[in-house]
């Protein structure tokens, strides 16, 4: 998503090459065990006897990885040599639709996890797997509706695939509504979200429960909070940079160097997250699975969970 020509007297070579080696190092180990792990987990998550809402929302982020893992191959590729325009539409849109459903599903799982454990005799009537499921399809059809202005990032017959994006591409209302909506409300959500849930957990602590099983869950819970802040908050960081650089607020070709090349290492970082959301949500229902319940409605959220 970087731009290499819009500045005729400063030289992005040196990037390039230094990211065709890079993104080799990073994409391919990325691509190979990221298929195996989301192919696992969706096999997993879909064998499931009974289908909860837990278990529909990972079915939809495995396939949401899944898609963007398969559009790596392509950006690598055609992002070295120009090819139609509209073949790199189509590869841009699919990579980015898949990377912000995957950030909307793994919000959704945190928020459905808030529900349970913060409100858990009224989760009942907000939980289902058929709700679960149209938030799912409310998610597709908002990421995708939203890739619509991506067909009009490039003016060229041919292009580079996420290099030389348009001006139209870099408009303020674009730009604002990707960091906002598809970054700060999203981790907003998931901070909330986990602070609630870790201080519901701690306070547990002192109502009999077993200390060793609630510190598990409260290192999984930071532990997915992590893999979200480090997989995107690098890449949309990189995307304010840009646009400064392409408002013309950065002008110095040094600095433009520097963040050409850092928002193409954040993408990559990102990437990333493709594997580790399988791990971290694997892992996260396993131990809320083998929750122990008592009697009480306040220890009785992890039941409401149902992972």
């Amino acid at each position: 998503m970087d731009d290499n020509s819009f500045s005729k007297e400063c030289s992005f070579d040196r990037i390039d090459t230094i990211m065709k080696s890079l993104q080799l190092v990073i994409s391919i180990p990325t691509f190979i065990v990221g298929l195996i792990l989301n192919l696992i987990a969706l096999w997993v998550f879909y064998s499931w006897k009974k289908q909860t809402e837990s278990s529909i929302y990972m079915i939809n982020l495995a396939l949401a990885d899944l898609l963007l893992l398969f559009s790596l191959p392509f950006k690598m590729y055609y992002s070295r040599k120009e090819q139609q325009r509209l073949l790199c539409k189509f590869i841009e849109a699919l990579y980015f639709v898949n990377m912000y459903g995957s950030i909307f599903i793994i919000v959704c799982i945190s928020l459905d996890r808030y529900i349970a454990i913060r409100h858990p005799l009224k989760a009942r009537a907000f939980r289902s797997p058929k709700q679960a499921i149209v938030v799912c399809c409310c998610i597709w059809v908002i990421v995708w509706l939203s890739s619509i202005p991506i067909y009009d990032f490039h003016n060229n017959d041919k292009v580079k695939c996420f290099h030389n994006m348009s001006e139209q591409a870099w408009d303020i209302p674009i730009i604002l509504s990707v960091e906002i909506f598809g970054f700060v409300i999203p981790l907003t959500l998931m901070v909330y979200c986990s602070v609630q849930i870790i201080q519901t957990l701690w306070r547990r602590k002192n109502q009999g429960q077993r200390w060793a099983e609630q510190a598990a869950s409260i290192w999984i819970i930071l532990a997915n909070l992590m893999v979200f802040v480090v997989s995107f908050t690098p890449f949309h960081l990189g995307i304010f940079l840009q646009f400064l650089v392409r408002q013309h607020i950065i002008v110095n070709c040094t600095v433009k160097q520097s963040i050409s090349l850092f928002i193409q290492v954040a993408m990559c970082l990102a990437n990333v997250n493709c594997c580790l959301d399988a791990i971290c949500y694997y892992f996260a229902t396993e131990e809320f699975r083998k929750k122990s319940i008592s009697a009480t409605p306040t220890s009785a959220l992890i039941e409401l969970l149902k992972l």
